[in-house]
């Protein structure tokens, strides 16, 4: 049995050729719809320049198993999504690699409805037919391929998120990092009053400027650039695949996921007349999510890190939004998926509607609940030292849980600390209530202790 090293927790990615190739691809096809017993599957790819052949590979084995194929190609995760749960199809597949280096590739899959399909939801079975070519002769009847060429309907969908009339002529800066995104907004500016300043616009696979990641600050000065030439008052990045979207405020200040959740949180409560709906996020840092959707008369509920977990949460719940701090965000409307189109959409509104700079509605947010962004620390033994960690913390610990890593809160300041599912990191969020001091001396008191147990490490062996 060939181990197909490409399969993931919650996705496929790996680099092109060695991990995935046109012949894995050409199985996955098959697989999946052997899994889901698909008679029509929705599919696109990404910018990246292994995308088409790829796409070209599965296609053919979805179709070999008999199965139609409706295909979106060049498209963003989340047109996938909008086909999953606004048609008939069984089921969807975008080939991305979103935020990776050039040289990689993956897909992204989802059953009818827009349900996330990963490890327990269907990816180890079909990753063990992949793995084992496990498949009956194939299909007599040859399914058929129907190109989707027109984005009306997706793009339809995303401005019913806002009022147009009551949007004013704000100028933005849009990064599209050479991804996905530059498409979508010529598509929606065309429907907008905005003038927009358009870096890296045009879609790229061989990334001239750099992967798409507005996480890496490197990549945030032209955009930050851009905002204070041009005076703008609002500046938006994207990854390559769209799926999240970073925000800039007028000032150029890149504003961390953090508290966009708490302020798209605040928004969609705001909207909805119906008391006590309920917001769902992550674990890594809450006080600010927390105090926003209690003060907007809404329920925050804790789900696991993950968009698996966040959806299956989100529905369970019937929650209206959830957010990770990770610049994940997560609408009822939206099939209980993310995107990296609507967040911008409704703070462009929320911006038109309350004529007050971005940074008034964050920098209150920020002085209340100052927080680190995520640091990462590659360690042998991860799990050894975060239990090191609990048992150093826990004895004066006001709150202590473990949904996802663990967190250990006190009066005035918390931490979350969690293992990677993928390497040897541990990745580390911290938080305090109304003093940048305090998360100084605490972040530098946490690294230390991490530092002090890797070198530990080196001198025992």
């Amino acid at each position: 049995m060939n181990k197909a090293r490409c399969f993931k927790a919650y996705d496929v990615r790996g680099r092109v050729p060695e991990d995935l190739n046109e012949d894995i691809a050409y199985k996955i096809g098959r697989a999946f719809v052997l899994h889901l017993k698909a008679k029509e599957v929705a599919v696109g790819h990404d910018i990246r320049l292994s995308s088409p052949s790829l796409l070209k590979a599965l296609i053919s084995g979805i179709t070999d198993e008999g199965a139609n194929v409706i295909n979106l190609g060049l498209c963003g995760t989340e047109e996938i999504y909008h086909a999953a749960f606004s048609t008939s199809v069984d089921g969807g597949i975008v080939v991305t690699a979103s935020h990776n280096p050039e040289n990689y590739n993956g897909m992204k899959f989802v059953a009818a409805g827009a349900r996330p399909i990963s490890g327990e939801t269907g990816l180890k079975k079909i990753q063990s037919m992949v793995e084992t070519s496990d498949f009956p002769p194939t299909s007599v009847r040859k399914g058929g391929v129907r190109d989707v060429v027109s984005k009306t309907e997706y793009i339809s969908h995303l401005l019913g998120y806002i009022d147009i009339s009551k949007l004013r002529r704000l100028k933005i800066v849009v990064n599209s990092g050479n991804g996905g995104a530059g498409p979508i907004i010529d598509l929606l500016e065309k429907e907008l009053p905005f003038d927009f300043i358009k870096v890296h616009h045009d879609p790229d696979g061989s990334f001239p400027n750099g992967v798409p990641n507005p996480l890496l600050i490197e990549n945030r000065n032209v955009t930050s650039a851009a905002i204070e030439e041009h005076d703008a008052d609002l500046g938006i990045a994207w990854d390559g695949d769209f799926d999240r979207c970073f925000f800039f405020d007028e000032n150029g200040d890149f504003i961390s996921g953090y508290y966009i959740v708490g302020l798209l949180a605040r928004l969609l409560l705001d909207r909805d007349l119906e008391p006590n709906r309920k917001i769902i996020h992550d674990p890594r840092l809450t006080w600010n999510t927390i105090d926003a959707v209690r003060s907007a008369n809404g329920v925050p509920v804790m789900s696991k890190t993950g968009h698996a977990f966040i959806k299956e949460r989100m529905r369970s719940e019937d929650a209206i939004y959830g957010g990770e701090i990770s610049a994940h965000h997560y609408f009822k409307g939206f099939g209980y998926c993310d995107s990296g189109m609507i967040p911008w959409l409704l703070l462009a509104e929320l911006l038109s509607t309350k004529e007050q700079p971005f940074s008034n509605f964050i920098n209150e947010a920020k002085s209340l609940f100052p927080s680190s962004d995520e640091i990462n620390f590659n360690v042998d033994e991860p799990e050894r030292l975060v239990d090191l960690i609990e048992q150093f913390y826990s004895p004066l610990a006001v709150h202590i849980e473990k949904i996802d890593g663990l967190s250990i809160g006190f009066s005035d300041w918390r931490f979350n600390i969690r293992m990677s599912n993928t390497e040897p990191v541990v990745r580390l969020n911290v938080e305090t209530r109304q003093s940048n001091e305090l998360l100084l001396n605490k972040i530098s008191e946490l690294e230390a202790k991490i530092s002090e147990f890797s070198e530990n490490k080196k001198s025992s062996n």
